[in-house]
């Protein structure tokens, strides 16, 4: 699929287990589209605990190198601790960046400055194993971009319309 015909998919994933687990949401973008030019507008207009960035990956800040194609990354949940400051921008952006390359070795994306990659993510503010987060990133953008490139399973999204009258919400406990 050429990186035009990628332009405004969506994916969404999970990974790993609260409090460590996290939950993602990605969107790719043609550079020049109208989702590219949407998904860049987010940098002009950050708030307090909600930063984004384009996805980084180093050593140190000296050696830091942007993750390609290039990846604006966002934090759904407030970042209003150092600790959760650190596991958002930390493992939570290496488990993001790794996720993206993993995705270009699979042949499911390229490594151009022609795709923008979107992604979103939601930490638990008690997440506490930083190899955890890392890894849940990781499996979870994985799972997001997969979904946006390949497409949502019918069969998944036949049984969420079956079923719709008893689904369940981790966030949810009324009837």
């Amino acid at each position: 699929m050429n990186i035009a015909e990628l332009d405004g998919r969506i994916g969404e994933g999970w990974g790993g287990l609260s409090p460590n687990g996290c939950h993602i949401n990605v969107i790719l973008a043609h550079r020049g589209s109208p989702t590219a030019a949407a998904a860049i507008s987010m940098f002009t207009h950050p708030s307090p605990g909600h930063t984004p960035v384009l996805c980084c990956v180093g050593a140190s800040q000296p050696e830091y190198q942007p993750v390609w194609p290039p990846t604006l990354m966002m934090n759904k949940a407030t970042a209003n601790t150092p600790a959760l400051e650190t596991m958002t921008w930390g493992p939570g952006q290496l488990g993001i960046g790794q996720a993206v390359l993993d995705s270009v070795a699979a042949g499911l994306i390229e490594a151009s400055g022609d795709l923008i990659v979107l992604v979103a993510i939601w930490l638990d503010g008690d997440a506490n194993d930083e190899t955890k987060v890392r890894l849940a990133a990781r499996e979870a953008v994985g799972k997001a971009i997969r979904m946006a490139v390949e497409g949502r399973d019918p069969a998944a999204a036949a049984a969420l319309v079956e079923n719709r009258d008893s689904l369940r919400n981790p966030f949810y406990s009324g009837d």
